[in-house]
């Protein structure tokens, strides 16, 4: 059987000035990988759907996925999923990002598992690269970057 692919994800966002950041560190096979990113102008959801949907890539077609977080916007994700299987349909807003993220989720067993955001652990990182992202999207309009390896070295998963 193949190892599970461990996804740590956490989302920040300013709702006074409507951006926000996501970022993402990835265990699969043994090599930890990651990425950060966010929008000037987007709601904590868009954020939250967004960072889900990039961290997915990570894992393979048939793999299992454990998508950690302390997020509760992350987390709750994982109803709104299983109402949409059920037959609900997505919402209006951000359907851009629903319908890939459907998709990614139907070639994978995901569960979504709550952490606490302790310092030193891959939830807090993702937190600090989210807030990051954050900050530079509110700058620049947009961001994106590879979390560097030698960052994530210094990891303890």
């Amino acid at each position: 059987m193949a190892d599970v692919v461990r996804i740590w994800i956490e989302t920040a966002h300013n709702l006074a000035l409507r951006c926000g950041g996501w970022a993402y560190v990835a265990a699969v096979g043994g090599a930890l990988m990651g990425a950060a990113g966010g929008e000037r102008t987007a709601s904590a959801e868009r954020m939250a759907l967004a960072g889900l949907i990039e961290a997915l890539k990570t894992a393979p077609g048939g793999a299992s996925v454990e998508v950690t977080s302390a997020g509760p916007l992350v987390l709750g994700l994982a109803g709104r999923l299983a109402a949409f299987a059920a037959g609900e349909e997505p919402p209006a807003d951000n359907l851009d990002l629903w319908a890939p993220l459907t998709v990614g989720l139907k070639q994978r067993t995901a569960r979504f598992v709550s952490a606490a955001s302790a310092p030193g652990t891959p939830t807090a990182f993702a937190a600090a690269w989210a807030e990051l992202a954050r900050d530079k999207a509110k700058a620049s309009g947009g961001f994106r970057a590879v979390i560097p390896k030698a960052n994530l070295a210094k990891l303890r998963v």
